[in-house]
Parts: C-alpha cells; structure tokens; sequence
C-alpha cells in the first residue's frame, strides 16, 4: 500500500502494482530528461491543465525510479497502464503534490 506520509503513490504498470516516489535523485533525472524549465515550471503545468503526455510520462518514470524500478521511458512506452492515461495523470499529479507538500492532518 502505498504511503502518503512517504510521498508514495501508487500505479498499476502491466498487472503489476508498483509504489512510486519522488526522490531528490529521480527529481534531478526527470530535470535532466525535461530539458528546459524547472520543477515550478513543471508543477504549474500541472496545476493548471496544460501538462504534456512527455511531462506525465517524465514524471511516472521519475517516480518508479524513486520507488526501486530500474527501466526507463522506453519501457513504458508499450506499458498497459491501469485505468489508462487519465490514471497515469492522475498519478503524476499526485505525486509531484506529495513530493511538495505535507499530507493534510488526519487524511
């Protein structure tokens, strides 16, 4: 299960539930593959609606590879995601908020 407390989320990648996380090493490798702009420009993208599918795609890889996983973006690209792209928005979503913020008091 996957622990807010710890910036986790979790995502189903091939039948396989996998708990992803920001680390400050995956943050820096999703910086380097994102090229241009910083975690604040990322972040609005996502605040505001205007992410791309290469954002939300950085930001899965980013977070499985914080969470022990090994591959990289080419691995996902045939990847039978749960729930789909809107999940894996979702996702990515949720864990660049648990990466910068403190989970809410009781939730």
């Amino acid at each position: 299960m996957a622990n807010p407390w710890a910036g986790e989320v979790a995502l189903v990648i091939d039948g396989e539930r996998r708990e992803m996380r920001l680390t400050l090493g995956a943050l820096a490798e999703m910086e380097a593959a994102l090229g241009a702009g910083s975690l604040v420009d990322l972040v609005a993208r996502f605040e505001t609606g205007a992410f791309s599918s290469g954002d939300v795609l950085a930001v899965i890889v980013a977070g499985l590879r914080g969470g022990g996983w090994r591959g990289g973006a080419a691995d996902l690209l045939s990847a039978e995601i749960g729930g789909g792209p809107l999940e894996a928005a979702r996702a990515a979503a949720q864990l660049l908020a648990r990466a910068f913020a403190l989970p809410e008091e009781g939730g």
